[in-house]
């Protein structure tokens, strides 16, 4: 399923908004709704899994989908999951993205918990989902298969500047808290001058910034330097990070210009230089400040990411302060009289995706006079956790290209800022280029390594959630949405891969690195390892791979039977076993009659097909909406008619019904419904479609009597 993670979320929300979801829910009564008499009818229903026939359909599970942390807290989720169902797949807490850290740590603290609240309950659990493309930490993954660096001689160290700014271009516009003294840019000077007049009690008493929005990185090593002079002799105190988090030293000065170094380990990310020097009195000169670290030399190129130009015409951004027109190519910038504090966009951050690491910008400037205090910001999005970079961009009279170094980027979308401030200059930018600095002492692993160095990642992961869930879970999704819908592998589709996807770097296609056959065999090998050893009985475990559109009208069930191909491949090694299929279905109910008929034709066809599998069939994520056509609109909730939800009710009751008439008993899994209730607008699954079998008040709907039908086999009378 396309973002599951979304639905979860607003699916939690709208359990924890019910305000009758109590213990009475096991009986389920609703109130009357004030407007619809009409559904009273569905008062008298019982609750959905007491219309199993159990003797029938022995092995049958009735799952709901839900956020395993709204189950484990109790209340509204905990008494719907209890009182329906049988089961229950958790939306997002048994994904890899979730247990897994950057620097691939683990963390099963709420699988655990998930489980242990099951136990508890009596209620089972459908693992969601060990192996995918999708939800996995892609950061911590490409890490692991980066470029490895040639090794050099270590002795051998260049030094590089993460940070710096100079005060011969830069105005002074930080944070300072200085009792009876001054701070300001000498611009004759070109230094930046502290004054006091008189000692103070202690040298916190004059304390300033003389740097802010620095990029360093925590427990990396760095060196503080700054070129100080003064009337006279005397110590400064030091202080670089965060608030709290401060690398904290001392250095000396004299009244020559010396450059003053202080050697720290950041205990943060990012955060500011802090001087402290109300002891001393006199006239304290500081011309610039840098942050720089030593590393391996390495021979680096810039690798050009993108350019940005401008047509002539009215400013083509989002207006953040001001808008200056575009002419002659170049957003023509014009100070007020007298100058007001300024800023504008010159590349937005929606097609700008930045991988992590360290850039070098270069602004086309043209600029009336020489002028200081301008500033580049980049801005990964806009909340407090945002990446923000600030820079000093020196400007002078004329036409020149602007060289910046970026350091630190932690990788996002980012958004590129010149900040003129209260400049009084005329500014004409004709372009903007980002270039990536590669290191070139650096090689590509083999396939061979790479494939070694994941199958390894893949071991850990099994082999946490494995001794996380202690055998408890029995079934799982051992790999998720493995079939591409496309393309062509001896006449079935091929499997996904970046090669064939739209957003090759939202995921991570473990396939690709693994190979289409090792890949699922690696899965179940590890699988089947881990969950004996761990304390499960090996023969309870079913392992499922899980797909959508297996039902697709469209291309007569192309993807169904790509699947059962693909099992086939995955089992010929005689070892490797495969015990089910899962079919999504998030299907709607078509109001043009041919298109529904030929939906209708192909679910049926899809559970023949799966059907002569041989492998236990699950509806692994059932839901419903309701569209005009084949691929229309879904229409929304407060439009669809009374007679429109009964068609939908029937559906269900036609799919359920078509699932134990078709599937033979001893390859009945179960089915379980995705969406408990219809989805609010702002939800990003389906939003604002009424897609539950109760609505966004727990009053029953009319799928809710379709469902039982299917599941009783006759209609209640």
């Amino acid at each position: 399923m396309k973002n599951k993670s979304l639905y979860i979320s607003s699916l939690s929300m709208l359990l924890l908004m019910a305000a009758c979801a109590d213990e009475q829910i096991a009986e389920f009564k609703v109130e009357k709704p004030a407007n619809i008499e009409q559904y009273e009818y569905l008062n008298a229903y019982d609750a959905l899994k007491t219309y199993v026939n159990r003797a029938a359909n022995p092995g049958f599970k009735l799952g709901i989908a839900l956020s395993a942390n709204d189950f484990t807290a109790g209340d509204q989720v905990h008494s719907l999951a209890v009182s329906n169902f049988d089961e229950m797949t958790a939306g997002n807490e048994m994904k890899y993205a979730s247990c897994v850290a950057d620097d691939g740590t683990m963390n099963f603290y709420n699988v655990t918990k998930f489980v242990n609240e099951a136990k508890n309950a009596g209620m089972t659990i459908y693992g969601h989902t060990l192996g995918w493309h999708s939800q996995q930490n892609n950061k911590y993954l490409n890490s692991l298969i980066a470029d490895k660096e040639i090794e050099v001689d270590p002795e051998d160290k260049v030094e590089k500047v993460d940070y710096e700014i100079d005060y011969s271009t830069s105005e002074y516009k930080f944070w300072n808290e200085i009792d009876n003294a001054t701070i300001a840019v000498n611009k004759e000077k070109g230094c930046l001058d502290i004054i006091n007049p008189d000692k103070k009690e202690s040298n916190y008493l004059v304390q300033y910034h003389v740097a802010d929005g620095i990029s360093i990185k925590k427990d990396n090593s760095y060196t503080l330097k700054m070129l100080v002079r003064a009337t006279d002799n005397g110590t400064l105190n030091l202080a670089v990070g965060n608030w709290g988090a401060t690398s904290d030293g001392s250095a000396e000065f004299t009244t020559e210009w010396k450059e003053l170094t202080m050697d720290f380990q950041a205990k943060g990310d990012g955060g500011f230089v802090m001087v402290q020097s109300g002891l001393f009195v006199g006239t304290i000169q500081i011309k610039n400040v840098k942050i720089v670290h030593t590393e391996s030399p390495a021979v680096e190129m810039e690798q050009e990411v993108r350019t940005q130009t401008y047509q002539d015409g009215p400013f083509p951004f989002y207006q953040m302060g001001c808008a200056p027109d575009v002419i002659n190519g170049a957003i023509h910038f014009v100070p007020q009289n007298p100058p007001v504090w300024s800023q504008f966009f010159i590349m937005p951050g929606g097609d700008n995706a930045l991988d992590e690491g360290n850039y070098i910008l270069y602004l086309d400037l043209t600029s009336s006079k020489d002028a200081s205090g301008v500033e580049l910001t980049m801005q990964n999005g806009w909340g407090d956790d945002a990446q923000k970079i600030n820079v000093s961009v020196p400007v002078q009279q004329g036409q020149h290209h602007v060289k910046l170094n970026i350091s630190g980027i932690k990788g996002g979308n980012y958004d590129v800022i010149l900040k003129p401030q209260s400049t009084d200059a005329t500014l004409d930018v004709k372009s903007l280029k980002i270039c990536k600095l590669v290191k070139m002492n650096t090689i590509p692993l083999t396939p061979e390594e790479k494939k070694d160095t994941l199958t390894w990642a893949m071991d850990n992961w099994i082999r946490g959630m494995m001794e996380a869930t202690g055998g408890y879970v029995t079934s799982w999704d051992l790999a998720n949405e493995t079939v591409s819908g496309g393309g062509d592998d001896n006449g079935i589709y091929e499997l996904q891969s970046a090669e064939n996807s739209d957003n090759p770097s939202a995921n991570f296609y473990w396939q690709d690195y693994l190979g289409d056959i090792d890949y699922v065999r690696i899965l179940e090998s590890k699988t089947r390892k881990y969950f004996a050893e761990y304390g499960g009985n090996p023969s309870d475990l079913k392992l499922f791979i899980n797909d959508f559109n297996l039902e697709s009208w469209w291309d007569g069930n192309m993807k169904a039977k790509s699947l059962v191909e693909w099992i086939k491949r995955w089992e010929a090694d005689g070892v490797t076993k495969i015990d089910g299929i899962g079919t999504q279905m998030h299907v709607s109910y078509i109001l043009n009659e041919a298109d529904q008929k030929a939906q209708e034709d192909a679910i049926v066809n899809m559970f023949r097909i799966l059907a002569e599998s041989g492998k236990l069939v699950k509806i692994s994520e059932l839901d419903m909406g309701i569209v005009d056509k084949a691929f229309g609109t879904g229409i929304k909730t407060e439009n669809v008619t009374l007679e429109q939800q009964q068609k939908m009710a029937e559906f269900y009751t036609f799919i359920i019904r078509k699932y134990f008439e078709i599937i033979p008993v001893n390859q009945q899994y179960g089915i379980t419904q995705w969406c408990a209730t219809d989805s609010p607008a702002d939800s990003g699954w389906r939003g604002g479609e009424p897609v539950g079998l109760w609505d966004i008040n727990y009053n029953r709907k009319p799928a809710y009597e379709g469902f039982v039908n299917g599941l009783r086999g006759t209609d209640v009378e």
